[in-house]
C-alpha cells in the first residue's frame, strides 16, 4: 500500500493539551459548586466541542446557553493554550519530514477550529496543513469515522491511503473505522486505554521521533 496523506488528531496527539481540558472542567464545575464526576472524561471522550457543551448543560442543569458555555471554555483555554501547551516531542520535525517526503497533511479534531488554527499558528506549523476539520462539521463525532473521512475528502486522498495519529480510544476507533492505517501516540490522560488502542493501531508510540523512524527511515 502506498500512503499519500497523514491526518492528525490535535489535543493529546500533536499538542500536549488534553490536561488543559480536564482542568477547565474542574474549574468550570467547581465555580458552580459541582464536584468533578469520576465518569465525566470517559463520557465526553470523542464528543465535538458543541456536543460537550450540550452534554454539560443537560447533565449539570446549567442556566447558560450552549454558545455561552462554549465561549466560557474558549476564554478559559486561551491562556493555557498559548503558554502551557507545547507540541508533542518530535512533532515539528516530523511535520517537516513528512512534507519533504511528499505527504499531504490534515487535522481531524474534536476541538474548535478557532483554537486548532490558533495553536498551530502559535507553534509555527500551520503551513504544513492543507485542511483542518472539526467534529462540529461532521454528522457524527468520534468514534464515528466522519471527521476523518471529511479530512481525507478535502485532501483528495482515499481513506485507505491515509495514515492517522491518535491518542484516545474514541479517536483511534474513528480512524480505524475510516479504514486508515492507525498509530497511537501516548498521552498521560489515555494511559488506561493503551491496551485497547493497541488492538486498533499498528503501534503505540512514545513520540514522533519513533514515528519518523518507522515511517521515514533515512533515504539511501
Amino acid at each position: 500500500m502506498t500512503y499519500q496523506a497523514i491526518i492528525f488528531d490535535l489535543d493529546g496527539t500533536l499538542v500536549d493539551s488534553m490536561w488543559i481540558w480536564k482542568q477547565i472542567d474542574i474549574d468550570f464545575l467547581e465555580s458552580r459548586g459541582i464536584p468533578l464526576p469520576g465518569d465525566l472524561q470517559r463520557d465526553i471522550e470523542g464528543m465535538s466541542f458543541t456536543e460537550t457543551a450540550a452534554y454539560f448543560k443537560e447533565r449539570f442543569q446549567l442556566p447558560e446557553t450552549i454558545e455561552e458555555i462554549k465561549q466560557l471554555w474558549h476564554d478559559a483555554s486561551y491562556h493555557h493554550y498559548f503558554t502551557n501547551a507545547p507540541l508533542k516531542k518530535g512533532g515539528a520535525e516530523f511535520l517537516e519530514l513528512a512534507r519533504s517526503r511528499g505527504m499531504r497533511l490534515g487535522v481531524a479534531t474534536s476541538n474548535s477550529k478557532e483554537l486548532a488554527r490558533g495553536i498551530l499558528e502559535h507553534h509555527g506549523v500551520i503551513q504544513y496543513f492543507e485542511t483542518i476539520r472539526t467534529s462540529c462539521e461532521a454528522e457524527a463525532s468520534k468514534p464515528s469515522p466522519d471527521v476523518y473521512l471529511l479530512a481525507a475528502t478535502d485532501l483528495g486522498i482515499p481513506p485507505e491511503s491515509c495514515i492517522a495519529f491518535e491518542d484516545t480510544l474514541a479517536g483511534a476507533t474513528a480512524a480505524y473505522r475510516a479504514n486508515m492505517r492507525v498509530f497511537g501516540i501516548k498521552d498521560a490522560t489515555s494511559l488506561d486505554n493503551l491496551a485497547e488502542i493497541a488492538q486498533l493501531a499498528e503501534a503505540v508510540l512514545d513520540d514522533f521521533h519513533q514515528a519518523a523512524e518507522i515511517l521515514f527511515p533515512p533515504l539511501v
